[in-house]
């Protein structure tokens, strides 16, 4: 299964694609997409949009994992952030694959056992479940590949086939 993970925000769009036979990945390529500051926010969306559709169409993932979103103490970044991420996602449906939210907990948990590990406890454990030379950079690429692991791990269990049958993609 071919997996893009989405670390989503509107300056920094991390994103990580790897194959997952169900035993080990297979690395196929990541980056980030970015947006100047000074950009009207509808052009960034905009570029965010396109990008990600390029992305989509270069690499042809079966399906998505992408951060589902917590709100902290600064809504208006949040509610940014969430404009990017119903971009992201919409680019995903109209290219006919699969979303699948994960929190930053559940990804923490997947990657390194532990739902409250330290971020570079995290990238570190991406390093080497993907067997990269150094951890990826920005840490939006880094965090995205950890989506793509979480999936990875949590579509070959039973509740990723019990989230992918309530969604409609099994039967």
């Amino acid at each position: 299964m071919r997996i893009l993970g989405i670390d989503p925000g509107y300056a920094i769009v991390g994103y990580g694609v790897a194959d997952y036979d169900g035993v080990r990945f297979s690395t196929v390529g990541y980056g980030a997409v970015t947006t100047d500051a000074g950009t009207p926010f509808p052009e960034r969306l905009e570029a965010i949009y396109d990008d990600i559709t390029t992305v989509i169409k270069k690499y042809k993932p079966e399906c998505m994992s992408i951060e589902r979103l917590y709100f902290n103490t600064n809504t208006t970044t949040a509610i940014d952030v969430a404009q990017a991420r119903g971009t992201i996602i919409l680019a995903a449906q109209k290219s006919g694959i699969g979303v699948f939210e994960y929190t930053p907990l559940q990804v923490k948990q997947s990657i390194t056992g532990y739902g409250r590990a330290q971020k570079h406890q995290v990238m570190e454990m991406v390093k080497n479940l993907l067997s990269l030379s150094a951890v990826p950079k920005p840490d939006d690429t880094a965090d995205a590949l950890a989506l793509v692991i979480c999936h990875g791990h949590s579509a070959g269990s039973s509740y990723g086939k019990l989230n992918a049958m309530l969604k409609g993609k099994i039967k």
